[in-house]
């Protein structure tokens, strides 16, 4: 399993819910804490303000599932399908995310800072009004994806592919063109302005 970028465990899980059938289940409300599901089919539920907290999903299918100002706080992912689910307002501050698919993913505002990303493809994703501060996307695949209007102060990108993504209105980490993929990435004036800058380039009017 891929390690947080603090280097701290995934907390215990403490009951588990195995091979059950959730597919269309409505989540509004619920809430789970330190709860293992396992080979869980979420396909298509949905709902508002349903809270996971230290949460560790294995082989979970959350495909074309809804989820609206609800929480995933230090949780854990590994080997889950999120095609076509979409999150809207939702906190995934912490999270970590080890071998998932996430096709067509869609985020809409939210939180998820200090969220683990590291080596997933990304690249039919789309993040728009994302706050991804000190997220971790080393490796990540973003080629071609979308990523407007987020915040990714300090988020960890070193040899991501962002070659042809979407960044514009972004708040941009500093990066090494030597070891991220830029070419034909979109930006906007005052991020080209931003990374000349950065660059130590003299930019002169």
């Amino acid at each position: 399993m891929a390690e947080r970028r603090t280097g701290a465990p995934a907390a215990p899980t403490e009951t588990t819910v195995r091979s059950a059938d959730w597919d269309s289940r409505d989540l509004s409300g619920e809430e789970h804490t330190r709860v293992l599901f396992s080979d869980v089919d979420m396909t298509e539920a949905a709902g508002d303000g349903a809270v996971f907290t230290e949460c560790v999903f294995r082989n979970v299918r959350f495909n074309v599932s809804a989820h609206t100002d609800g929480a995933f706080v230090n949780c854990t992912f590994v080997r889950c399908s999120f095609f076509d689910a979409t999150f809207t307002g939702c906190k995934v501050v912490g999270s970590m995310f080890d071998d998932c698919s996430h096709d067509l993913m869609k985020v809409r505002g939210g939180d998820w800072s200090f969220v683990g990303l590291p080596g997933a493809d990304l690249r039919r994703a789309d993040f728009a009004d994302v706050r991804l501060r000190e997220a971790d996307l080393t490796g990540a695949r973003l080629a071609g994806a979308t990523v407007v209007r987020c915040d990714l102060s300090g988020a960890w990108v070193h040899q991501a592919d962002l070659s042809g993504c979407d960044l514009r209105g972004s708040v941009l980490p500093a990066m090494d063109p030597a070891t991220v993929g830029l070419r034909g990435a979109v930006i906007d004036p005052v991020q080209a302005m931003a990374l000349a800058v950065a660059l130590g380039l003299d930019v002169r009017g």
